[in-house]
């Protein structure tokens, strides 16, 4: 799938769109990387006309096989596995979130859900432009970010002060905004709504902030 060469807005979040779902919260689940994957899937649904929806975490944690559930997973690895084995997902309210592993659970075919076609993973380390671009043509984008400092965020635009130089989290872009001094990135978390800006950040655009252009992937339906 290409990137289509539009010119970018000095402001886009797909929230407006309501085609965002609630920001949830994986307490001491290490399943951030199904939290992001699910986030992309459930938005590139509805902008593609079918009902948002939350859809099952949990499904994604205890059957992704080349995963380690809460104990720490790929994006990438669950993207190649929604992909390749054509999973549907189901709704969250019939396979609950219940922050912890747990046996695969398997649905008839002929169950309900909501697979993808296929997924892009790119390396917009230097061309955030493009980056979003991206996200304006397929929808919340998935990134993988350094967010050790990031438990003491509260609000702002983080600039700097990401210490470890690796990636150990991953998180889901709805948005961008350019309409001020410092763009920046519109980041949903998995940490609560009470963490940060209503459960988002607000990372700066353009400068590679914590890793956030390095590992990034689309979604289509």
């Amino acid at each position: 799938m290409s990137i289509s060469n539009i010119s970018l807005p000095v402001r886009f979040d797909w929230r407006d769109k309501h085609v965002v779902t609630q920001v949830r919260n994986q307490q001491m689940c290490g399943g951030c990387w199904a939290f992001s994957v699910v986030g992309a899937v459930e938005s590139a649904c509805a902008i593609k006309g079918k009902p948002l929806e939350d859809l099952s975490v949990q499904q994604v944690i205890d059957c992704s096989y080349s995963n380690y559930g809460c104990n720490g997973g790929s994006t990438l690895n669950a993207l190649n596995w929604l992909n390749k084995m054509q999973v549907k997902l189901v709704r969250d309210s019939e396979y609950p979130f219940k922050a912890q592993n747990g046996l695969c659970q398997y649905f008839s075919v002929s169950h309900s859900g909501f697979s993808i076609k296929g997924y892009s993973a790119y390396d917009f380390s230097d061309q955030e432009d493009e980056m979003a671009k991206a996200l304006l043509t397929f929808g919340p984008l998935v990134v993988i970010v350094d967010a050790v400092s990031w438990q003491d965020y509260l609000g702002g635009i983080i600039q700097h002060h990401c210490s470890s130089g690796e990636a150990n989290h991953a998180v889901l872009i709805t948005g961008f905004d350019k309409t001020g001094s410092t763009p920046y990135w519109i980041v949903r978390n998995s940490w609560g709504r009470s963490w940060g800006v209503d459960g988002y950040a607000h990372v700066k655009m353009g400068a590679n902030i914590c890793g956030i252009a390095d590992s990034v992937s689309a979604v289509f339906v």
